[in-house]
């Protein structure tokens, strides 16, 4: 957890999300999977069950295209985050550490904006959908990567 910041769990972890807010997987899947070329969440394990990182891709050292899931680079750098606006103090390395904290029971006043932005990634699931075979996992791969860190599972699309 970042120095300083502390919250309050007031869900129970997994249960009780905003209506329509129904992410494809948990942060525990996603980090298994690979996601963020294994560098996210490498210095704040702490924060969560251990049983998410027993079987994660992560590389403290850098991130490593080749631990994602689908081997390709889908992410802007966290400079580019934080100049486009999408970083709030509350939760400095982004929506993948909101979600985390959202699914441990987290509420607070971001989570509207937050499940905007989880529901506009959802453009991306429909131009895979439209543009490949089902279950064609090389196809549109950066596309796949990049829903995946938002939880969508394109595995199954």
């Amino acid at each position: 957890m970042q120095l300083g910041y502390t919250y309050w769990r007031t869900e129970p972890a997994g249960r009780n999300f905003a209506p329509g807010f129904t992410p494809d997987l948990t942060p525990k899947e996603m980090l298994r999977l690979g996601i963020f070329g294994g560098k996210y969440m490498t210095d704040c394990q702490e924060e969560f069950p251990q049983s998410w990182f027993a079987r994660a891709k992560l590389c403290v050292e850098r991130r490593d295209a080749r631990l994602n899931c689908f081997g390709v680079n889908a992410s802007q750098s966290l400079r580019v985050w934080r100049s486009s606006g999408w970083i709030h103090k509350q939760d400095p390395r982004g929506w993948f550490q909101w979600y985390c904290r959202y699914y441990m029971g987290r509420r607070t006043a971001d989570d509207d904006r937050q499940i905007r932005r989880w529901r506009a990634i959802a453009r991306h699931v429909a131009a895979i959908r439209k543009n490949c075979e089902p279950e064609d996992l090389e196809c549109r791969k950066r596309q796949r990567q990049a829903v995946l860190h938002w939880a969508y599972d394109s595995r199954k699309i």
